[in-house]
């Protein structure tokens, strides 16, 4: 009996070794030198490390490099679909069904704005906006479905704080310094989209922006990434333990110097978000890192914190809310010329109407109803994925990951209200990326849940095989 025990004991290490290699790489996706990661790594790249206004000339406002790559990603991901020889994910992916309704709304927007003649500038930028869908589109499904193992999705994560931090540095630089270094950035091939200007102000404040478009857009990068960079130091190793805290404190002390709402009200929701799920011990250290970083930055940034005071006690007074309240008053007539599928992606211009600074307000503008319910259904699929993830998931960084991946969504969906987001190639492009990410996350989760199932039920008949044998 004793033997046919140490049989079974055996057996069930033997099986362990086997679960553990298996969920490792649970599910199908590229491979080589030109897998979805590496793909989306280099789109990291275009995105947030070449300044936003760099654009081939003859494509304008479309043609910036992260924009076209975006474009190939999705041929290449179409591609992929289509052709037996390549592996791609074709089962239940909710975050896919999301991207592709979002994406025929904003189709048949576009056809229903070209049933009239347009005026030439909103009729390009009805088509800027359809290419835009597209290559959100791409960047969503290579992620989704492309994504091999949470390895290879750790991977990415870590280059999406790499990219935040670089950008925060540069930002950090331009608050202190005053100097746009952007503007004397040179790219054969590229050129400048608009007139190299100062800094903007608020205040006596410089509003870095780094790479991105606006001080607006920079904070709302910043605050998305900040969650993903707060997942990585908790679970570093010893040896990256100092690395992974300096990324976050670099994201952490930039945001605030875009002396933008956005920005706060981004870290605001990371905090509701993450920390309750987090240990108390950890919660405690939250607690106070945050307390020493608010002090340590009104001690050497004198009056930044009294800035960003007067701008949430000024809300209902300053310009920028009442212009917000204003655009609200007036935008009810544009969304009654067509309530349903709206004007067309792109096609409200500022210069020709009047700035709105919510995306949620211009999405209903530009493509009706069904367009800005299209948008939500996007975020709230994205958050129930990442939740769900979460949900099955064994492992304690694995369940950490999920909660940040929805941290993330959370903050874009609140600093959608604040600007014209899509309007921004990198914020939005960001959050996309992070759609996609959401489904990748979940499906492997699934799948490596469904295989230690499996595994666990052999494991059993073969444990009770051996006992009666």
């Amino acid at each position: 009996m004793s033997r046919i025990r140490e049989q079974a004991s055996e057996h069930d290490k033997q099986q362990a070794v086997v679960v553990e290699t298996r969920t490792e790489s649970v599910t199908p996706g590229y491979s080589g030198k030109a897998d979805a990661v590496r793909l989306l790594s280099f789109y990291l790249i275009l995105l947030m490390l070449i300044p936003a206004d760099l654009v081939f000339g003859p494509l304008g406002a479309a043609g910036s490099p992260a924009t076209l790559f975006a474009l190939l990603l999705f041929v290449i991901f179409l591609g992929a679909w289509l052709h037996p020889a390549h592996i791609v994910y074709r089962g239940r992916q909710p975050t896919r069904t999301a991207a592709v309704l979002f994406t025929c709304v904003i189709v048949a927007s576009y056809i229903s704005a070209n049933r009239h003649a347009l005026p030439v500038l909103e009729l390009n930028a009805a088509d800027r906006g359809l290419i835009f869908t597209f290559g959100w589109l791409g960047i969503t499904l290579l992620a989704a479905d492309s994504i091999g193992s949470m390895d290879r999705l750790r991977t990415l994560v870590r280059r999406i704080v790499l990219g935040a931090t670089a950008m925060a540095v540069l930002g950090m630089a331009q608050f202190f310094a005053g100097l746009d270094a952007t503007k004397y950035i040179k790219i054969p091939g590229l050129t400048a989209l608009t007139i190299a200007s100062d800094l903007l102000n608020r205040g006596s404040f410089n509003r870095p922006s780094a790479t991105a478009s606006h001080p607006i857009e920079f904070g709302a990068v910043l605050a998305i990434s900040l969650p993903l960079a707060l997942h990585q130091v908790r679970f570093a190793q010893p040896d990256e333990r100092w690395r992974r805290w300096s990324q976050v404190a670099v994201i952490g002390f930039a945001a605030p110097m875009t002396v933008s709402r956005s920005a706060i009200l981004g870290l605001i929701v990371v905090g509701i978000v993450t920390l309750p799920t987090w240990p108390k011990r950890d919660r405690r250290i939250a607690y106070v890192a945050i307390l020493l970083a608010s002090v340590m930055m009104w001690l050497t940034v004198h009056g930044l914190v009294g800035t960003i005071r007067e701008l949430f006690l000024s809300i209902g007074s300053d310009s920028s809310t009442q212009s917000r309240s204003n655009a609200f008053t007036a935008a009810g007539i544009y969304v009654s010329h067509n309530p349903w599928l709206g004007r067309g992606l792109g096609t409200f211009l500022p210069q020709t109407y009047f700035y709105i600074d919510d995306q949620y307000l211009t999405s209903l503008i530009e493509t009706g109803i069904i367009g800005a319910l299209a948008l939500l259904a996007v975020f709230v699929t994205a958050w129930v994925t990442a939740r769900s993830g979460r949900r099955i998931a064994t492992d304690l960084r694995d369940r950490d990951l999920g909660q940040c991946f929805a941290a993330s969504i959370a903050v874009a969906a609140v600093s959608f209200s604040t600007y014209d987001a899509l309007s921004f190639s990198m914020a939005s492009g960001l959050t996309f990326l992070l759609v996609g990410c959401c489904g990748a996350y979940r499906r492997i989760q699934c799948d490596a849940n469904a295989l230690l199932v499996l595994d666990r039920r052999a494991v059993q008949n073969d444990r009770k095989a051996a006992l009666h044998a």
